[in-house]
């Protein structure tokens, strides 16, 4: 017993001389730290004004400014942890990064898969911030991009945080790339209408359409034969963002109604036609009781 207290008190005397031992140097690792946090702020503030007077995109701005202080920051501690553990050799240090980044690697997979793809995304020319896109159902305006999320304004108003990978894995329809974009909307007409006429109805009632391109025409085509109705497709060319594609096509609807009545076509509901394949018994109506 009295050689496990006596063995006790030797490590933890040797342990106390070694942490006294090594104050100094975790005092001087501590100064090397803060040096590298202060160096950092000043170089990312040099990125910041060099890249702000190009035409560099913001995602590349930031991306700039997140490799400047990653690189600053990994001197640093590197610096730092030779000062604290004198005996360790650039060669060691350099193979225990390579372990423990294996090992980090498995561990937080997803992670570095977000933060990769967080880097390709800002190294690319579409999609840029303030962009209108739709992935995987999200409809909205990019609002952030870093290197690991991308945040997303929801044209209702929400905020959805996207993981990275999730952008550069699915397709990303970016609703903006172009200053505009054609729409379409379908309006039916009833069976005995003469389509030709219909055609010069709706073409006439779109004439004066503000807010489209004036350099494609607005189309009017016969698209399809329907359950009640047959159905024009009318197309047009305005602003790519969908506030733009609403107030025309309010416009639109307002205008083709209006056309058509005045014309007397109608605009059918939906008709539903029952047939019976034998003949269908009718039973008298039954007699009134009388007083």
């Amino acid at each position: 017993m009295l050689n496990i207290v006596d063995i006790l008190k030797t490590e933890l005397l040797g342990m106390g001389k070694g942490l006294v031992t090594l104050i100094p140097n975790l005092a001087i690792a501590i100064v090397v730290l803060l040096i590298t946090w202060i160096v950092a702020r000043f170089a990312s503030r040099i990125a910041d004004r060099i890249t702000g007077k190009t035409a560099m995109r913001e995602s590349l701005k930031a991306l700039v400014d997140t490799v400047v202080k990653l690189a600053i920051w990994l001197a640093g501690l590197l610096i730092a942890l030779a000062i604290l553990l004198p005996g360790l050799s650039a060669g060691g240090l350099i193979a225990g990064l390579g372990v423990g980044t294996v090992a980090i690697g498995f561990a937080f997979q997803d992670i570095f898969e977000n933060f990769l793809a967080g880097v390709l995304i800002m190294l690319r020319d579409k999609m840029q911030i303030g962009d209108a896109i739709e992935v995987e159902g999200i409809l909205g305006k990019v609002e952030h991009i870093s290197l690991r999320e991308t945040h997303i304004r929801q044209f209702t108003g929400e905020l959805t945080v996207c993981p990275n990978s999730m952008l550069f894995k699915n397709p990303v329809k970016i609703l903006t790339e172009q200053p505009i974009r054609r729409w379409e909307v379908t309006v039916g007409v009833s069976y005995d209408t003469d389509l030709d006429h219909a055609t010069d109805v709706i073409k006439k009632s779109l004439e004066g359409l503000e807010d489209v391109a004036e350099d494609k025409p607005i189309d009017v085509y016969v698209a399809n034969f329907g359950g009640s109705s047959v159905d024009f497709m009318i197309r047009w060319w305005c602003g790519s963002m969908p506030r733009d594609m609403f107030a025309i096509r309010d416009d639109i609807f307002k205008r083709v109604k209006a056309g058509l009545e005045a014309a007397d076509i109608e605009i059918p509901f939906p008709y539903i036609t029952h047939t019976f394949k034998e003949p269908v018994p009718f039973l008298p109506a039954p007699e009134k009781a009388q007083d």
